[in-house]
């Protein structure tokens, strides 16, 4: 695949100054790549084998970067101590956009050399075990959506991120004349993608002025994570170096469309060559195979015990909005954009795609509710749901996706599947993250608040 490095042939890359730099990256928490520059001539030496020391701090802080108390991972009482990254060599990659620079991905353990659990790609990682084990190979892909703004990401942030220029004046969905306009950034991160080795489809103008989408090509769940992470990480880069911003809110303005992550998922068998979920079924309310109606059942069922894993901000909530294209419901239906859950494409494309994550959703974490969801679907033989005609939105019947961070800590709190699935010690984790975060903004006096009582109270 184009970008993509093995050891073999990095050394010859770095002996001829063609690559002087090596990002050693691991996702946090919120999905953010973390780490480490090396020279590349000390990882070769040192790091390819022995991996990077960092601050286990660094999964127990805010978006901030201020450590938060009371997790059991580690604290000032435990001295904040080290852990390693081990670099995941089949993730070695050069990044085109940065000059010489390659990138690696690496997995976490502590001091005692057991895997941290509470790290994304781990938690990833044992749900994909999980699925191995009942015979299953996951594929997935991301679409995500994003604003693209004509302040630099300095300038924004003097501006407070208010009254931003969007990079179109008008709704662009599938505009070409507006997107040849933002073709030079655009046309930047697509190709960057393609030459670090994370095959693009396509790109579009999304709903919202400014708003882009850029579709990823499938893969097994945990090179899509990967690549879903270093899509976002490198477009802010590439913007970055372009002197424009974007942001991958789920609603950055209340009066804009919100930006998704459309989550589609299917089963393979344990060889990754054979779909599991047949060519889509034409015959109106059916679901198709057996295990397909249970894996859309399982993740219906948990949409809302899982929802902080698709929607992690007090501001993801803010996306569920009727008639926009976010969903409200928790209902399947056949190429229905009003339901949760939309089944489409034919032949081995055929897939669920869960509306539900925003583009805020940490990937590794979105994946990872996916699989546990749908094996819980599979395991407890779940009865396929009746699909939606009509729309959803307009029907107050149907179960209805949280509302606020709030309702979804609560239903994380009394999830039974969730703590067998993921197991305590995560679920405690996230949890706890989830609360400080709401704590925060709960203690937090906003724009909203002053312009609405500062003189009229």
């Amino acid at each position: 695949m184009p970008g993509r490095l093995d050891v073999k042939t990095l050394e010859p890359l770095v002996r001829k100054g063609e690559i002087d730099t090596i990002l050693t990256v691991f996702p946090d928490t919120f999905g953010r790549l973390l780490g480490k520059r090396l020279v590349a001539r000390y990882f070769l030496d040192h790091a390819l084998h022995d991996g990077v020391h960092a601050c286990i701090y660094l999964f127990t802080v805010d978006m901030e970067m201020e450590p938060l108390p009371g997790f059991r991972l580690t604290s000032w009482e435990r001295g904040y101590g080290d852990m390693k990254a081990v670099p995941d060599l089949d993730t070695l990659r050069v990044i085109p956009w940065l000059p010489r620079t390659a990138l690696v991905f690496c997995d976490v353990y502590g001091d005692d050399g057991a895997p941290v659990e509470e790290a994304p790609r781990w938690v990833l990682k044992r749900q994909l075990a999980r699925a191995a084990a009942a015979g299953y190979v996951v594929k997935t892909a991301a679409e995500l959506e994003l604003y693209c703004f004509k302040e630099s990401f300095e300038e924004a942030l003097a501006k407070r991120y208010q009254n931003l220029t969007p990079v179109s004046g008008y709704l662009e969905d599938y505009h070409i004349l507006q997107t040849t306009k933002e073709e030079p950034f655009v046309r930047a991160v697509r190709n960057g993608m393609e030459g670090a080795g994370v095959p693009v489809e396509a790109s579009k103008g999304e709903w919202g002025r400014g708003q882009e989408e850029i579709n990823l090509r499938y893969a097994e769940a945990l090179e899509m994570a990967d690549r879903t992470a270093l899509y976002k990480h490198g477009t802010k880069e590439i913007a970055h170096l372009q002197g424009c911003s974007v942001t991958f809110m789920a609603k950055y303005d209340a009066g804009a469309a919100g930006s998704s992550f459309h989550l589609h998922s299917s089963l393979w068998d344990r060889t990754g060559k054979r779909a599991l979920f047949p060519t889509r079924e034409r015959k109106k309310g059916t679901t198709g195979s057996t295990v397909f109606g249970q894996w859309l059942a399982g993740q219906m069922a948990m949409a809302r015990e899982l929802a902080y894993f698709h929607a992690p901000t007090v501001n993801s909530y803010k996306r569920y909005q009727s008639g926009s294209f976010a969903p409200t419901r928790i209902v399947a239906g056949w190429d229905n954009r009003t339901c949760g859950f939309r089944l489409c494409g034919e032949g081995d494309g055929f897939r669920v795609e869960n509306r539900i994550p925003g583009a805020d959703a940490n990937p590794y974490l979105a994946f990872a509710a996916t699989i546990a969801a749908g094996l819980h679907g599979i395991g407890a033989k779940l009865k396929a749901p009746r699909l939606y005609e009509g729309n959803a939105y307009a029907d107050a019947t149907l179960p209805q996706v949280p509302r606020t961070l709030g309702e979804a800590i609560a239903e994380l709190e009394r999830s039974t599947v969730a703590r067998a699935a993921l197991g305590d010690r995560v679920v405690e984790h996230y949890l706890h993250t989830a609360r400080l975060e709401q704590q925060a903004f709960d203690r937090a006096v906003t724009d909203w608040e002053l312009m609405r009582y500062a003189e009229r109270i």
